[in-house]
Protein backbone atom coordinates (compact mmCIF):
# COMPACT_ATOMS: atom_id res chain seq x y z
CA UNK A 1 0.00 0.00 0.00
CA UNK A 2 1.46 3.59 -1.01
CA UNK A 3 1.97 5.81 1.34
CA UNK A 4 -0.58 9.08 1.66
CA UNK A 5 -0.78 11.81 4.14
CA UNK A 6 -4.35 13.72 4.41
CA UNK A 7 -4.50 16.98 5.80
CA UNK A 8 -8.54 17.33 7.09
CA UNK A 9 -9.39 21.07 8.61
CA UNK A 10 -5.82 21.83 10.22
CA UNK A 11 -5.91 25.31 12.14
CA UNK A 12 -2.95 26.59 13.74
CA UNK A 13 -3.26 29.87 16.38
CA UNK A 14 -0.96 31.82 18.55
CA UNK A 15 -3.13 33.68 20.95
CA UNK A 16 -6.05 34.96 19.20
CA UNK A 17 -3.72 34.74 15.51
CA UNK A 18 -4.50 32.49 13.43
CA UNK A 19 -1.38 31.16 11.10
CA UNK A 20 -3.48 29.15 9.19
CA UNK A 21 -6.39 26.99 8.20
CA UNK A 22 -6.31 24.50 5.73
CA UNK A 23 -9.30 22.29 4.91
CA UNK A 24 -7.84 19.67 2.76
CA UNK A 25 -4.26 18.48 2.27
CA UNK A 26 -3.48 15.38 0.13
CA UNK A 27 0.22 14.17 -0.62
CA UNK A 28 0.67 10.63 -2.08
CA UNK A 29 3.54 8.68 -2.18
CA UNK A 30 6.17 9.66 -4.86
CA UNK A 31 5.49 13.17 -5.21
CA UNK A 32 7.83 15.97 -5.06
CA UNK A 33 6.57 18.74 -3.24
CA UNK A 34 7.08 22.60 -3.31
CA UNK A 35 6.09 24.55 -0.58
CA UNK A 36 6.58 28.18 -1.10
CA UNK A 37 5.74 31.14 0.85
CA UNK A 38 7.67 34.35 2.74
CA UNK A 39 8.91 33.85 6.30
CA UNK A 40 6.92 34.39 8.93
CA UNK A 41 3.72 32.57 7.03
CA UNK A 42 4.11 29.38 9.08
CA UNK A 43 5.89 27.20 6.17
CA UNK A 44 8.08 25.53 9.06
CA UNK A 45 5.10 25.19 11.38
CA UNK A 46 2.81 23.24 8.96
CA UNK A 47 5.45 21.17 8.13
CA UNK A 48 6.22 20.05 12.09
CA UNK A 49 2.53 19.19 12.35
CA UNK A 50 2.58 17.31 9.75
CA UNK A 51 5.46 15.17 10.88
CA UNK A 52 3.72 15.07 14.05
CA UNK A 53 6.44 17.05 15.86
CA UNK A 54 3.92 19.75 16.91
CA UNK A 55 0.30 20.05 17.66
CA UNK A 56 -1.94 21.56 15.81
CA UNK A 57 -5.56 23.51 17.44
CA UNK A 58 -7.76 21.36 15.47
CA UNK A 59 -7.83 19.43 12.93
CA UNK A 60 -5.83 15.68 11.91
CA UNK A 61 -3.04 14.72 10.27
CA UNK A 62 -3.14 11.11 8.84
CA UNK A 63 -0.57 9.20 7.22
CA UNK A 64 -1.61 5.89 5.70
CA UNK A 65 -0.67 2.37 6.29
CA UNK A 66 -0.61 3.64 10.05
CA UNK A 67 2.36 2.53 12.34
CA UNK A 68 3.30 3.54 15.96
CA UNK A 69 6.71 4.61 17.40
CA UNK A 70 6.57 3.48 21.40
CA UNK A 71 7.40 7.36 21.97
CA UNK A 72 4.88 9.04 20.21
CA UNK A 73 1.37 8.50 18.52
CA UNK A 74 1.60 10.93 16.32
CA UNK A 75 5.04 10.67 14.60
CA UNK A 76 5.55 7.95 12.19
CA UNK A 77 8.27 5.82 10.94
CA UNK A 78 8.38 6.34 7.46
CA UNK A 79 8.53 10.18 8.29
CA UNK A 80 10.93 12.23 8.93
CA UNK A 81 11.56 16.58 9.15
CA UNK A 82 14.88 17.95 8.28
CA UNK A 83 15.36 21.49 10.34
CA UNK A 84 17.03 23.80 8.38
CA UNK A 85 19.87 24.16 10.79
CA UNK A 86 21.08 20.92 11.04
CA UNK A 87 20.83 19.17 14.64
CA UNK A 88 24.52 17.82 15.08
CA UNK A 89 25.79 15.80 18.29
CA UNK A 90 28.76 16.56 20.11
CA UNK A 91 30.07 13.71 18.44
CA UNK A 92 32.14 12.24 15.38
CA UNK A 93 29.96 12.31 11.82
CA UNK A 94 30.51 8.40 11.68
CA UNK A 95 28.34 8.41 15.13
CA UNK A 96 26.03 11.19 14.29
CA UNK A 97 25.52 9.04 11.23
CA UNK A 98 24.68 5.95 13.08
CA UNK A 99 22.82 7.15 15.91
CA UNK A 100 18.86 6.58 14.35
CA UNK A 101 19.88 2.88 13.63
CA UNK A 102 20.91 2.15 17.37
CA UNK A 103 17.67 3.62 18.17
CA UNK A 104 16.07 1.37 16.21
CA UNK A 105 17.83 -1.65 16.98
CA UNK A 106 19.89 -4.09 14.79
CA UNK A 107 23.35 -5.34 14.86
CA UNK A 108 26.40 -3.99 14.73
CA UNK A 109 27.43 -5.41 11.60
CA UNK A 110 25.12 -4.35 10.04
CA UNK A 111 24.76 -1.31 11.35
CA UNK A 112 28.08 -0.38 10.51
CA UNK A 113 27.94 -1.56 7.34
CA UNK A 114 24.74 0.84 6.37
CA UNK A 115 27.13 3.89 7.88
CA UNK A 116 29.95 3.00 5.55
CA UNK A 117 27.34 3.07 2.96
CA UNK A 118 25.17 6.31 3.89
CA UNK A 119 28.64 7.94 4.15
CA UNK A 120 29.78 7.10 0.75
CA UNK A 121 26.03 8.57 -0.48
CA UNK A 122 26.22 11.74 0.70
CA UNK A 123 29.90 12.21 0.16
CA UNK A 124 31.22 12.14 4.13
CA UNK A 125 33.26 9.14 4.26
CA UNK A 126 36.77 11.53 4.50
CA UNK A 127 35.31 13.10 6.93
CA UNK A 128 33.83 10.20 9.03
CA UNK A 129 36.44 10.52 12.26
CA UNK A 130 35.87 14.21 12.35
CA UNK A 131 34.07 15.99 14.81
CA UNK A 132 30.31 16.44 14.00
CA UNK A 133 30.56 20.17 14.88
CA UNK A 134 33.15 21.26 12.81
CA UNK A 135 31.57 20.60 9.29
CA UNK A 136 30.75 23.77 7.29
CA UNK A 137 27.16 23.92 6.32
CA UNK A 138 26.81 22.65 3.21
CA UNK A 139 28.69 19.50 5.15
CA UNK A 140 26.22 19.53 7.97
CA UNK A 141 23.31 19.40 5.18
CA UNK A 142 24.56 16.55 3.71
CA UNK A 143 24.91 15.03 7.04
CA UNK A 144 21.57 15.67 8.16
CA UNK A 145 20.67 13.94 4.53
CA UNK A 146 22.93 10.77 5.57
CA UNK A 147 20.80 10.49 8.63
CA UNK A 148 17.79 10.26 7.42
CA UNK A 149 18.62 8.28 4.03
CA UNK A 150 19.99 5.39 6.48
CA UNK A 151 16.35 5.28 7.96
CA UNK A 152 14.82 4.76 4.45
CA UNK A 153 11.93 7.27 4.97
CA UNK A 154 9.25 6.95 2.71
CA UNK A 155 8.06 10.29 3.21
CA UNK A 156 10.73 13.40 3.72
CA UNK A 157 10.56 16.62 4.79
CA UNK A 158 13.45 19.12 4.25
CA UNK A 159 13.34 22.84 5.52
CA UNK A 160 15.18 25.33 3.94
CA UNK A 161 17.64 22.91 2.76
CA UNK A 162 19.29 25.71 0.94
CA UNK A 163 19.63 27.97 3.03
CA UNK A 164 22.78 29.90 3.73
CA UNK A 165 24.88 27.34 1.35
CA UNK A 166 27.19 28.69 -1.31
CA UNK A 167 26.22 27.50 -5.28
CA UNK A 168 28.41 24.21 -4.89
CA UNK A 169 26.71 22.79 -2.03
CA UNK A 170 23.21 23.63 -3.13
CA UNK A 171 24.19 21.87 -6.51
CA UNK A 172 25.19 18.66 -4.19
CA UNK A 173 22.32 19.01 -2.02
CA UNK A 174 19.98 18.81 -4.96
CA UNK A 175 21.99 16.58 -6.78
CA UNK A 176 21.48 13.92 -3.07
CA UNK A 177 17.50 15.26 -3.17
CA UNK A 178 17.25 13.80 -6.65
CA UNK A 179 18.51 10.17 -5.70
CA UNK A 180 15.66 10.04 -2.98
CA UNK A 181 13.41 10.96 -5.91
CA UNK A 182 14.49 8.17 -8.00
CA UNK A 183 14.09 5.59 -5.03
CA UNK A 184 10.57 6.91 -4.50
CA UNK A 185 11.23 8.80 -1.58
CA UNK A 186 8.12 11.68 -1.18
CA UNK A 187 9.74 14.90 -0.61
CA UNK A 188 8.20 18.24 0.46
CA UNK A 189 10.88 20.77 0.05
CA UNK A 190 9.84 24.40 2.24
CA UNK A 191 11.67 27.77 0.61
CA UNK A 192 10.53 31.18 -0.30
CA UNK A 193 12.30 31.33 -3.24
CA UNK A 194 13.30 29.04 -6.19
CA UNK A 195 16.58 27.37 -6.48
CA UNK A 196 18.38 23.75 -7.75
CA UNK A 197 16.32 21.83 -5.21
CA UNK A 198 13.05 23.18 -5.42
CA UNK A 199 13.30 22.68 -9.56
CA UNK A 200 12.83 19.24 -8.88
CA UNK A 201 9.39 19.39 -7.82
CA UNK A 202 6.92 18.51 -9.79
CA UNK A 203 4.10 19.91 -7.30
CA UNK A 204 3.86 23.70 -5.79
CA UNK A 205 2.33 25.20 -2.88
CA UNK A 206 2.07 28.40 -1.84
CA UNK A 207 1.02 29.18 2.07
CA UNK A 208 -0.07 33.01 1.89
CA UNK A 209 -3.15 34.40 3.95
CA UNK A 210 -3.25 31.91 5.98
CA UNK A 211 -4.66 29.63 2.84
CA UNK A 212 -2.90 26.82 0.89
CA UNK A 213 -3.16 27.24 -2.79
CA UNK A 214 -2.11 25.01 -5.19
CA UNK A 215 0.17 26.37 -8.21
CA UNK A 216 0.89 25.22 -11.58
CA UNK A 217 4.64 24.77 -12.30
CA UNK A 218 5.57 25.46 -16.26
CA UNK A 219 8.94 24.31 -17.77
CA UNK A 220 9.62 27.39 -18.69
CA UNK A 221 9.56 29.70 -16.01
CA UNK A 222 11.63 27.34 -13.84
CA UNK A 223 11.71 30.26 -11.23
CA UNK A 224 8.31 31.51 -10.72
CA UNK A 225 5.05 29.74 -9.48
CA UNK A 226 3.59 31.02 -12.92
CA UNK A 227 -0.42 30.64 -12.24
CA UNK A 228 -2.32 30.63 -8.68
CA UNK A 229 -6.02 29.31 -8.14
CA UNK A 230 -8.06 31.87 -6.46
CA UNK A 231 -7.47 31.86 -2.82
CA UNK A 232 -9.05 28.76 -1.05
CA UNK A 233 -8.23 27.58 1.99
CA UNK A 234 -7.28 24.01 0.96
CA UNK A 235 -5.00 22.23 -1.56
CA UNK A 236 -5.65 18.72 -2.92
CA UNK A 237 -4.06 16.74 -5.91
Amino acid sequence: MGLELTVDNLVKRFGTRELFAIEQLQVREGESVHLKGENGVGKTTLMKIMAGLEKPCSGTVIVTPKQRRWWSGRIHPDVIYLHQTPYVFMSKVIDNVAYGLKLRGGSRQNIKIKVKQALVWARLEHLAEQPAHSLSGGERQRLALARAWILAPRLLFLDEPTANLDRHSVSTVAELVSQLLKQGTTIMVSSHQSNRVTELCTRHLLLEGGALHEGVHHENMPHEIDSMMEPQRYAQH
